[in-house]
């Protein structure tokens, strides 16, 4: 088999590997995926969690190493912190499933930070579409997300801040 086939199939394996805190996501929909080479003849995938901090790292990186070594039993995990993970870096299949599960992807880029002040930044509703919505909250259940709540639907939803 040659390493391009290798590659391929740790490739077809990091794609079955869900994020624990968006599981209706793959790690490499989230951008989180940096690469699958060759090193010594050694399949290495390099992941970026989506901040340093991330407590889901160990588990996600236990996840991708489990599915790898289902095909390639010497293939390494290893975490790269540089460059940082940037909300630019997730694929847009992402965006409509997040809205299809309540959450308001990223709106811009990675260098727009309205989000900490609220000002100038409009947020969809991802229920009901309205542009009339409300940031209650720059925190929300994780670091990565911001609470808001939409004035037509009167739902609370979430938005996937652009990091």
């Amino acid at each position: 088999m040659t390493d391009a086939q290798r590659i391929e199939r740790v490739w077809t394996m990091v794609r079955t590997v869900h994020d624990p805190e968006l599981p209706y996501l793959t790690v490499e929909e989230m951008g989180m995926v940096r690469g699958v080479t060759m090193r010594n003849n050694q399949i290495v995938v390099s992941l970026t969690p989506t901040y340093s901090g991330c407590p889901a790292t160990d588990v996600i990186s236990e996840d991708v190493e489990n599915a790898v070594k289902a095909v390639e039993p010497e293939a390494h995990v290893e975490v790269v912190l540089s460059p940082a993970w940037t909300t630019d870096w997730i694929l847009p299949s992402a965006y409509e499933k997040m809205r299809a599960h309540g959450i308001a992807p990223p709106e811009g880029q990675s260098a727009d930070r309205a989000f900490l002040t609220g000002q100038g930044k409009v947020i969809p509703c991802p229920r009901c579409k309205s542009k009339d919505t409300l940031m209650v909250s720059a925190f929300g259940s994780t670091a990565c997300k911001a609470h808001f709540k939409c004035n037509a639907c009167l739902e609370p939803f979430e938005h996937f801040k652009c990091i």
